[in-house]
Parts: structure tokens; sequence; C-alpha cells
């Protein structure tokens, strides 16, 4: 099987890649083609749904892919740039590049006519044994109550937030939902996934976008967790020890943000 396969038509391009390491296998097989992964039913195992798109878990042979189908775009985007599936494949690349764990990718590719982007997938491995922070909130885990668990998942949030945003990107959508942790209770592994419209900024743009990132991290940890973590949480973030004025600054535009927005 070809990693890349690219079908064209007087007004239509399809492109549509596997990765390497599941070429010549079941997984392979079942996702070789984006005609092939929009004929998989996706009744009996749906995540999501909308006007847009459909989430649904496929197993294969004892393991768990999401396939996430895009059945039109959209807007803008789909004509010019980046659609969402796009942007959400390519973003998952750059996080493994970046050294942020993240879902594995398996396929992906979208159909365009002329320039605007039409039906698409993506499939990404499941990460076992893990589930999302918002879930963890939801439910009142216990382990939300315990400092080191709490400490150890922080500083790798931490961590990872800096890297993109070193990199001048923001995640843009970077809510406890979006951030998995793995059911390890005393070495907890973080990942950060779903990001279509995280990107590169500069200047002013990029500060904005930074407090927005930190703020969507804070709506759910000004809830859950006490003020000294969170101001630890944005010590680690910063790599200082003390707060400077212009910290003290940032601080409130982050607290302060989503007020009267919601």
């Amino acid at each position: 099987m070809n990693v890349d396969i690219v079908t064209t038509s007087l007004l239509r391009r399809n492109r549509w890649r596997v990765l390497p390491q599941f070429r010549n296998s079941e997984v392979g097989d079942t996702f070789s083609s984006i005609e092939k992964v929009f004929e998989l039913s996706d009744t009996e195992d749906r995540v999501t749904s909308d006007s847009e798109s459909t989430v649904f878990r496929q197993n294969i042979d004892g393991s768990i892919f999401y396939v996430k189908r895009f059945h039109s775009t959209r807007g803008i985007r789909s004509w010019l740039g980046k659609s969402r599936l796009r942007g959400e494949w390519h973003n998952l690349k750059l996080f493994s590049q970046l050294g942020i764990s993240t879902a594995q990718l398996v396929a992906f590719g979208e159909e365009r006519c002329l320039l605007r982007a039409g039906k698409g997938a993506l499939i990404t491995a499941s990460l076992p044994d893990s589930v999302d922070l918002a879930e963890l909130a939801s439910r009142e885990d216990a382990r939300l109550k315990d400092p080191k668990w709490v400490a150890t998942v922080s500083n790798q949030i931490a961590c990872f937030t800096k890297k993109l945003h070193n990199y001048n990107f923001a995640h843009n959508d970077l809510k406890w939902r979006n951030i998995l942790v793995t059911n390890d209770s005393l070495s907890p592994q973080v990942f950060f996934i779903d990001c279509p419209t995280g990107q590169r900024w500069f200047g002013p743009f990029l500060s904005y976008r930074i407090i927005k990132d930190l703020a969507c991290l804070d709506k759910l940890g000004k809830k859950y967790l006490s003020n000294t973590q969170r101001l630890k949480f944005y010590k680690q973030y910063k790599g200082i020890d003390r707060l400077s004025s212009k910290d003290k600054k940032a601080v409130k535009k982050i607290t302060n943000f989503f007020n009267g927005r919601e």
C-alpha cells in the first residue's frame, strides 16, 4: 500500500495518507482510502456528531481508533488556507515535533474541489486507560485533591504550554476537555489533543492568544484548584520563583479574561 494516495479528476483532487507504521496491516487496510473510511458504520459507537462532522470509535482486533469524518466545511477557511481538518492533523504533527505528547496519527486526508475543501477524515489511535481533565472535574475525582498528583500533572501542562508559546503558537481551545491524563495515580502522563484552530501568531495578536490559552486552563482551575496551586502553575509556566509587576498584570488579565463573556 502506498503511503500517499492521490486521486484527481477535472475539478476534484483527493489526497489520502496512511502513516507508514500502519501500512500492510488490518488497520491500514481498514483505513486505506477516504472512500473506505466513509463506508464505515458510525452508528454503534458514536462519540459526537454535528452538522459538519462525526466522531466514532472503530475497534480493530481489540485496538480502538477514533475516526473523525468531516461531511462538509463552512466559511472562508473552506476556500482559502487550512480547513479545520487540515489544521488538526498539521497541529498534531507539530505537537509531536515540539515534544508534546499527543494522540498518534494513523491516517488522514481530504477532498478538494478547485480551492474549496470538501469531505475529509482523520484517524487517531486511542490512548489506553486515559481520561480528559474535564471528565475528572465533572465527577469530582479524588485525584484533584491530591497535591502530588496535581503537581505532577500541572508541571507537564505548564511545560507543554510553554513549548507551544515559545514557538509563537497558541492552541486557541486549551480547555480541560482537550487534555488527557493517564489513570496512573503515581506517574500520570499528560496529552494535548483536539487542536483544529491553533496557529502561530506574532506581536500583540500572540500576546492576546497566550492570555486566552492560560485563561482557558484557569476556567476550571479556579473551581477545582487552590489559589496556591494556580499561582504555582503560572510560575512553572514562566520558569520563575517570584512574580514581577509585569507578571502580576498578566495574572490579572488571565483571571479576568472571561468576565462578561459568559
